[in-house]
Order: C-alpha cells, then sequence, then structure tokens
C-alpha cells in the first residue's frame, strides 16, 4: 500500500514519516537549510510477515502544489496531517479537495505537534478537522493525535498498527493489463546509467520478458530495462500499485521529464484533445467558459491546456459536466485517468475529474452524435458493461482503441451474443468489436449505394473499393471497410470483378454473334491507342447498326475490358491504365495540369481535357484549381488494370 500524506506547510508531515519509517525524505541540501520539502520524498517500512508500507511526501507550500499533485497521483492511502498549535490551514483544505478529486478513498487523519498545545486547543483543531472532512472520504476515518517528536510513543506505535492493518485488508490492484509507469524522478547512478522512478498505474513488467516491449511516452523511444526495485528491494518484477525504481537503457537522462511514462506502447496514442467529466468545485472564483485556460495535472504530469465545456456553454462552480481539455502539445491518458485543475495564475485548486476519452476530436465536439458518444463513455465508465458501449458505436471499436479503453484484451465476458468480432483477410489487419445490428445497416448501405450507381451507370462494370469507400462509408476505417468488402462478398452479396465491385446481379453474358462483334471492336479500339475511333466510325466500318454497336460496347464496359470516357468513346482498359501510369509518372502527387497531360500523350487539349475528366469522374483523381491530382487510394487500382 502506497501512503500519502497532505497538509500545509510546517505541519510536520516529514518528522512523522522520519517518526514512522527512521528515514529523511528532505534528501536535498536545500531542504535541510530552509527546513521545508521541496521535492517529493520517499520512505518505505516492511513488516515481520512482509507487508510493506511505502510513503510518499510531498511538500506543503502553495507554490508547490503542483509537486503535491504529482506525488498525490499516485498513493492508496491519504495521511492528512494538520498540525494542533495551527489547526486547519489553507493547503490543508487544498490538499484533501486534491486527494478527493483524485478519487482516494482510503485515509486517516494525524494531528501533531501535540506538545505545542493545550488540551483545549487540541480539541479545538480537532472540531476544525471534523467540519473539513465531512462529507469526505476522511470523514470516518480514524484520527490520531500525536507528537512525532517521541518515535516511540504509544501514538505513534498505534498510528503505525493501523496503517499495517489498513494495508493487509487493502484490495490489491490489478495486474493484468498494460503496464504504464507514471514517472516522478528521473535521475543518473555510476555504474548503472538512467533511474526512473514512479507507482506503477497498471500492469506487471518482467525482466527479460521477449513479449514486454516498454516505450518512453509521448516521445516514443523504446527502452530497455536492466534491472528493477519494487518497493525499494531488487525484484524480477513489478506489479500494479508499486513504487518502482527502473533502470533503463535506449533514452538519455536529458530527454526524460517527470510527467513522462514507461509504458507498453499500446496504452497511448498522444493526443492534444482529450474529453473529460469534470467537477468544478463550488469554491472555484469563476466559471469555465470556452477557452478558459487552466493548469492540469494528470499522472504526474503538469501540462497547460484551455477548457472547452461540452455539455453546455457554461460550467459553474459547483457544477459537472462535459468539457474538451486542448493541449498546446501531445499528452498521455487513458479513459477514466483522474485529473485535477488550477486556474490560469495557479493559485488555487479549482476542480478535476476523469478522462473519458484520450483521443478526442477537434471538430463537431458538440455535435449530437458526440455528445451521445461521450454520455455512452459515462455511462460505461460506472457500469462497465462494454457491450453497452459497442452498442452505441456505429462503426465499431477496433481493438487497439478497446486496449486503451480496457486497460487489458476484451475477454468472452465482455461479450454479448449481438456482439461480434470482424476482421479482414489481410493478416495485419486489427480486429473490430461491433454489434450485429450497426455491422448489417453498414452492409446494406454499400449495397444500397451499388444499387443506385447501377441505375445511373449500367454500362460501367462497377467501382473500384476505394471509391465506394468514399461514397458509402467515408467514415470508415481501412480496417472496417476491409472487413466489410470481405464479408459481403464472402457472403455473396457482392462481386468482384478484377478491381471492380458490383452487385453479383449486374452482370453480362453475350451471344455467340455478339462476342464475335466484340472481339472485331475491341481490336480495333485497342488499335486506336490513346485515340480509338468513336462508335459512329466502328459501325460504319463493321457495317453495323450505331445503337447496336454502342449497346455491345456498353456490355463490354461492363465486364471491364473497355471504359467509355465520354458518350460514344471508348477507352480499352490496357490503354486507360497506361493513360494513369502517365499522369502519375508526370506529375506525381502534385498532379498535372491540362497542358502538361496534353503534350505528354500527344493529345489534342480537348481529348486530353475529357480524359482527365474521367479519372476525375472514376475517383483515381481530383480536381484542385488547375490540377489533377491522384488519390492516394486509388493509384494501386489502376495498377491493376494492366
Amino acid at each position: 500500500m502506497i501512503i500519502g500524506t497532505a497538509g500545509h506547510i510546517d505541519h510536520g508531515k516529514t518528522t512523522l514519516v522520519r517518526a514512522l519509517t527512521g528515514v529523511d525524505t528532505d534528501r536535498l541540501a536545500e531542504e535541510k537549510k530552509r527546513g521545508i520539502s521541496i521535492e517529493l520524498g520517499y520512505a518505505y517500512l516492511s513488516a515481520a510477515d512482509g507487508a510493506t508500507l511505502g510513503f510518499i511526501d510531498v511538500p506543503g507550500h502553495e507554490r508547490l502544489v503542483h509537486t503535491m499533485a504529482a506525488g498525490a497521483s499516485g498513493i492508496d492511502f491519504g495521511l492528512l496531517v494538520v498540525a494542533a498549535d495551527d489547526g486547519v490551514m489553507p493547503q490543508t483544505r487544498e490538499h484533501l479537495a486534491i486527494l478527493t478529486l483524485l478519487g482516494i478513498r482510503h485515509g486517516a487523519v494525524v494531528l501533531t505537534k501535540c506538545d505545542r498545545a493545550d488540551d483545549a486547543r487540541q480539541a479545538t483543531a480537532l472540531q476544525q478537522i471534523q467540519a473539513l472532512t465531512a462529507d469526505t472520504f476522511l470523514a470516518d476515518a480514524a484520527r490520531f493525535t500525536v507528537d512525532a517528536t517521541q518515535a516511540d510513543s504509544p501514538a505513534l506505535r498505534a498510528l503505525l498498527a493501523h496503517l499495517y492493518t489498513q494495508s493487509r485488508q487493502f484490495t490489491r490492484h490489478d495486474s493484468q493489463g498494460l503496464f504504464r509507469l507514471a514517472i516522478d524522478r528521473a535521475f543518473s547512478l555510476p555504474g548503472h546509467g538512467t533511474i526512473v522512478t514512479g507507482t506503477v498505474e497498471a500492469g506487471t513488467v518482467r525482466l527479460d520478458d521477449p513479449a514486454s516491449v516498454l516505450h518512453l511516452m509521448p516521445q516514443g523511444k523504446p527502452v530497455r530495462l536492466r534491472s528493477i526495485h519494487a518497493q525499494n528491494q531488487a525484484a524480477t518484477h513489478a506489479d500494479a500499485g508499486q513504487r518502482c525504481a527502473l533502470n533503463i537503457t535506449g533514452v538519455e537522462l536529458g530527454s526524460i521529464e517527470r510527467g513522462n511514462w514507461i509504458a507498453d506502447q499500446r496504452c497511448f496514442v498522444p493526443a492534444t484533445h482529450i474529453d473529460t467529466q469534470l467537477r468544478l468545485l463550488a469554491s472555484a472564483e469563476h466559471p469555465i467558459r470556452a477557452w478558459t485556460p487552466v493548469h492540469v495535472h494528470l499522472g504526474a504530469s503538469h501540462q497547460l491546456a484551455h477548457a472547452v465545456p461540452l455539455s453546455a456553454d457554461v460550467l459553474a462552480p459547483g457544477q459537472t459536466g462535459w468539457v474538451q481539455l486542448v493541449f498546446d502539445t501531445p499528452v498521455c491518458a487513458m479513459a477514466a485517468d483522474r485529473f485535477i485543475i488550477r486556474n490560469a495564475q495557479a493559485s488555487q485548486t479549482i476542480g478535476g475529474g476523469t478522462v473519458l476519452d484520450a483521443n478526442a476530436p477537434e471538430r463537431k465536439r458538440k455535435s449530437a452524435q458526440r455528445l451521445a458518444w461521450l454520455q455512452a463513455l459515462s455511462r460505461f465508465q460506472q457500469d462497465a458493461q462494454l457491450a453497452a458501449l459497442v452498442r452505441q458505436a456505429p462503426m465499431g471499436l477496433a481493438e487497439p482503441v478497446l486496449l486503451r479503453l480496457l486497460g487489458r484484451p476484451a475477454q468472452a465476458d465482455d461479450l454479448a451474443p449481438d456482439i461480434l468480432w470482424v476482421q479482414a483477410r489481410a493478416t495485419h489487419a486489427s480486429r473490430i468489436l461491433i454489434a450485429r445490428a450497426h455491422w448489417d445497416a453498414l452492409g446494406q448501405s454499400v449495397l444500397d449505394v451499388l444499387g443506385h450507381y447501377h441505375e445511373r451507370w449500367p454500362e460501367e462494370p462497377g467501382i473500384d473499393a476505394a471509391r465506394l469507400r468514399r461514397m458509402a462509408l467515408p467514415t470508415a476505417s481501412e480496417s472496417l471497410w476491409a472487413a466489410l468488402c470481405d464479408a459481403l462478398v464472402s457472403d455473396g452479396r457482392l462481386a468482384r470483378n478484377g478491381p471492380w465491385l458490383h452487385l453479383p446481379s449486374h452482370t453480362i453474358t453475350l451471344a455467340p454473334e455478339e462476342a464475335r462483334l466484340a472481339q472485331d471492336l475491341g481490336q480495333a479500339i485497342h488499335s486506336g491507342a490513346y485515340d480509338p475511333p468513336w462508335v459512329r466510325d466502328l459501325a460504319k466500318q463493321h457495317q453495323q447498326a450505331e445503337d447496336q454497336v454502342r449497346g455491345l460496347l456498353r456490355k463490354m464496359a461492363r465486364t471491364g475490358h473497355l471504359h467509355q470516357v465520354v458518350p460514344d468513346l471508348f477507352y480499352d482498359r490496357q490503354q486507360i491504365a497506361r493513360l494513369a501510369a502517365l499522369l502519375d509518372t508526370l506529375g506525381g502527387a502534385q498532379g498535372v495540369t491540362a497542358a502538361q497531360f496534353r503534350d505528354a500523350s500527344g493529345l489534342g487539349r480537348k481529348r486530353a481535357i475529357q480524359v482527365l475528366e474521367f479519372f476525375d469522374r472514376a475517383g483515381y483523381t481530383r480536381r484542385l484549381r488547375d490540377r489533377h491530382v491522384p488519390r492516394g487510394d486509388s493509384a494501386a487500382f489502376w495498377k491493376k488494370l494492366s
């Protein structure tokens, strides 16, 4: 169990920890000179039965609340320290508010410096504490009256016994999730190299575990473990809830900051927009309005951000609502992480809450669909019903997103009969968890769009996958789209013809005499290269009616062998592929102008424009001012044509 002190400056927190553990947590020369704590201090105490108490001693000065918050983010048990001669002071209140906002549920109150106060003064201080802690997690907590200068006093022994009892009764952290440790200190030791310390927020890390791939985040730099100290002892592994020191290689000490993470990289996608559920304290002097500047303490980090209310235009003191935090630089967070905020001057803690979405959108953050999703996330954090959450996700939830949402792989117990995993045939594609109703609706949307397309363009063979995705489901991820197409083809509801996707009913069968004429027409069009004959010329050449030739060429286009660039002008598939390759070679990602394409192809200006407009219409390029720019997701499609 990790115990964190809390309380006003000079109320005896460090002296109390020293009396309990024998360790002076003030290690800096300036701390000893000034007699106050400036940095976080650490101490450990082990019982005969193996139980270990870890202590984080925090500074109490009002200008060092950011340091206190970094230490408080990793504790299990809050030890509120109040000096009998002073009673409740400003940082007593602020530290208690921080512990409450961070979700600490267990603690005790210690009245110190009792040698400096008579019985009446002690009684007054205890009354102040009773009033302060009402309606908090310390309302019914044990209270101890001590003189910390008497190291072996009965009162201190009683406090220590209580802490050991609480430790044995404390529910252990679940170590099954993804490993992450919030760094609150980094230093170098001769002969060892870089050391980082912090509390393990989740998961387990083991030495020499080939499956353990850790990174310094948000920098994304891989690190390797050389050794582990857990609870101040050399260890082969460290578990969630333990104070831990990791000896790492792969990064320089200067690149590490307090608030960084050593984590399984799957935990985080660093982001500048985070959606939260925020409780604004009644003591806050001002409401939260759009773009209110705040200081955010998340994990062990301290960041500047702007707050944007989502559930209302204004969040008033005493209210709770959804708020987006917008950071200047990417930060790391996971769903349900706790945080606190302080005002723009960093002089007052004004609220705190939990992360709902650590990778929130910048645009449409207040749309009805977005607010419904935040409602679903908020409900999920209360009841942990994953199936209910998935039913609120029309595009499903990709497995990496689920990992960050749950902090662990999804289990069979998380699912329901109407929830299914889907995956494209490609081995690298990630799985997606989606409700059956949404999956069926997505498939029907694709079929409806394709059906309308066939009605409008009956002579076309179909649509390439990239273009169909833009038409039917433009917000679908690549993994979801690939899985959906594979499933529709597998079920026989969709058919492939080379690069084309079409409905199974959209097929062409040629009579023997049509097949012979089609072969002759195809050879004539192929021989025409970049300037094939028009329908009227083909009809005259083969002594056939124009309507008959036109109809047969449209049938051939539906098989994918020809492309109708403009009415009555059909190109051979291979010639179109060569023209597409010419365009790509000529302009690359910048695209080409009509004049450039005309000169390179040898076509006249009018025909060059017709071909370029066909490429725009077919989805290979898009028009940007006077240029025709290849779409990145369609380039491979045209290569298949050749």
